[in-house]
């Protein structure tokens, strides 16, 4: 049976809000108690079966310590109607006047009467829950299950049991639930992403492992599997998750998405032979073109991730073996692209490039496929400083598709390759209308480029260190890093008292990042965080610091201290999660 709240109509009809609620609320919050008693007492009057003036009423006495009031006020009630819930409210009355041998016979009667009407479980339990008797409200739970086996209250109590440090029963309540509700299977791996780490030794991750393998011994069911899988995947551990896909994949034989998906994950944590062996796999096996494709175009990007110039021949050479193999179809589209970009911004081969893109166009394609086309047509053509046919490509793509996120992209691309032109004029009546983006990705681009520009074009009239920063950027995004670099240099040397030279640094450190250049860049993140403690970069300064101690120089401790700095002193940054996680990971939390 579903868990479905039942309660009486009458209690809890809700009158619409009015200004005596909202009086009543703000005397709560300010801790008028005494006129906030005044304002729910009236309002209880016009309507005594509501439940939240009820309650008001309740813990106004309570914060006033009318403990004999609530009391009183209780008993009342509970003459009027019958709710067994009220039992835990007055248990909990007595529980705050220390007579705790009234407040547990009282916690008893209110057990006691679901077994009278198992459907008062909802009340109570929830009553109990509200006031942190998670004890009672776990007793509650299991004795309606217990009197009706069609009720499901283990997502209940395995909240619970994670509020009470009690991890083997949370996981197992978490695993029963799923087991009859495997659509909620998103939502529960949430839930356990807080008490999961990525150390597969770790008490909690052992612990689970051996309750899912036991559960997939009793009775197998892919959806173990795919619990294992994904425990797997917070290890780093993406052999072993492989191996459970692929059980999935010959029991069910389901879409291969995720096992793609898995490949892509092992090749970002640069676990490269494990992602190829994948992608041969799913190659070998896939009964459809598009997964084919899928795969054939993610191993040719990991391994242009990992090639140098010498072995880029090779690359072209492969892209052209899969156009052979799969001929001029639009199902291609996407590895096309990538081979206009690889011959561009790899081989430097613009020409071509572009030929093969404006060849591409020529192809029976729709308006969506052309502009994904367009919009790579016109980053070779920024690429090639060709910036006036650039812009005549993004506003085909802004023109033919309105409102599209495609068209928001375009529009950001209008707006940088502005930028990169010194047109800051323009590019920032682009950024604004993009800061109401529906893709957040595009609108915090817009809002971080339209900073920089906002922050830097009034400190000289010429403009000159913000020309300076565009080129560097622009040199950067033409991958000339050491040109960039060197540009980012003079903006340093030369205009050291601007407000722009926080943004030089970060954007250098970057650079040297990507260079794996680590003792520059760490410096640069030091300077910025000395000079510019108050500034919008510190966060991004101290988690690049830590990532970098992290996991590339293999200084735990220094890594945890700048961890630290974020969650105290940045607790709103996009950081904040990643950082506690990985701090609490490094100090050896077993979290709960």
């Amino acid at each position: 049976m579903r868990f479905v709240f039942f309660i009486g109509v009458l209690l809890f009809s809700i009158a619409g809000v009015t200004q005596e609620d909202i009086l009543a609320k703000e005397y709560f919050k300010n801790g008028d108690y005494e006129k906030a008693l005044l304002e729910y007492k009236a309002l209880y009057a016009k309507s005594p079966s509501n439940i939240n003036y009820i309650n008001q009423i309740i813990s106004t006495h309570q914060q006033l310590e009318q403990y004999d009031e609530v009391e009183a006020f209780l008993l009342k009630l509970m003459e009027r109607i019958n709710y067994p819930a009220f039992f835990v409210e007055i248990g909990y009355n007595f529980q705050l006047k220390n007579d705790l041998n009234t407040a547990k016979a009282y916690y008893e009667k209110a057990l006691a009467s679901i077994d009278d009407h198992v459907n008062n479980v909802y009340g109570v339990a929830r009553t109990f829950q509200n006031h942190s008797l998670l004890e009672e409200a776990s007793l509650a739970y299991e004795k309606a299950m217990t009197i009706n086996p069609e009720f499901n209250f283990n997502l209940q109590l395995a909240q619970i049991y994670g509020e009470q440090g009690n991890i083997e029963k949370m996981f197992i309540g978490y695993i029963n639930f799923i087991e009859s509700n495997p659509e909620q299977l998103g939502n529960i791996k949430r839930a356990l992403s807080d008490f999961i780490t990525d150390d597969a030794y770790s008490e909690n991750n052992t612990l689970f492992r051996k309750i899912l393998l036991k559960k997939l011994q009793q009775a197998p069911n892919t959806l173990w599997n795919e619990m294992l899988s994904w425990l797997f995947v917070q290890q780093k551990d993406f052999k072993k998750a492989f191996t459970q896909e692929k059980a999935i994949f010959n029991r069910e034989q389901v879409g291969l998405n995720r096992i793609v998906d898995l490949a892509i994950s092992a090749g970002n944590d640069n676990q490269t032979d494990l992602a190829k062996t994948i992608y041969t796999y799913v190659i070998e096996i896939a009964p459809d073109i598009d997964t084919q494709l899928q795969a054939h175009y993610e191993a040719i990007q990991l391994e242009i991730k990992e090639s140098s110039k010498d072995q880029y021949n090779t690359i072209k050479a492969k892209y052209l073996d899969l156009f052979n193999s799969y001929g001029e179809q639009s199902k291609a589209l996407k590895l096309k692209i990538s081979y206009a970009h690889f011959l561009a911004f790899y081989m430097n081969n613009t020409k071509d490039a572009i030929s093969y893109l404006e060849k591409t166009l020529k192809l029976p394609l729709n308006k969506m496929e052309q502009a994904q086309v367009k919009l790579e047509l016109g980053d070779i053509l920024v690429l090639n400083e060709q910036f006036s046919k650039a812009l005549i490509y993004y506003t085909q793509i802004q023109r033919h598709l309105k409102n599209s996120t495609i068209s928001q992209e375009a529009r950001f691309r209008v707006a940088k390759t502005s930028y990169y032109k010194g047109d800051f004029k323009w590019a920032e009546s682009q950024l604004k209308i993009l800061k109401a983006s529906t893709s957040q990705l595009i609108a915090n681009d817009a809002l971080d480029l339209k900073l920089l520009i906002t922050d830097n074009k009034y400190e000289d009239s010429l403009q000159t260190a913000l020309k300076l920063y565009a080129k560097a950027d622009l040199l950067a995004f033409q991958n000339k890093k050491e040109a960039s670099i060197q540009l980012l240099d003079k903006i340093l040397e030369d205009h050291k008292t601007e407000p722009i030279i926080a943004q030089a640094l970060y954007k250098q450190a970057q650079l040297y990042e990507e260079k794996f250049v680590f003792e520059k860049a760490l410096a640069n993140y030091e300077r910025i965080i000395t000079n510019y403690r108050d500034g919008i970069l510190a966060d991004d300064a101290y988690f690049h610091l830590a990532t970098i101690y992290d996991k590339y120089l293999n200084e735990p401790e220094k890594a945890k201290a700048m961890y630290e700095k974020i969650i105290f002193n940045h607790a709103d940054s996009i950081y904040f999660v990643e950082a506690r996680k990985r701090f609490r990971t490094l100090r050896g939390d077993a979290l709960n």
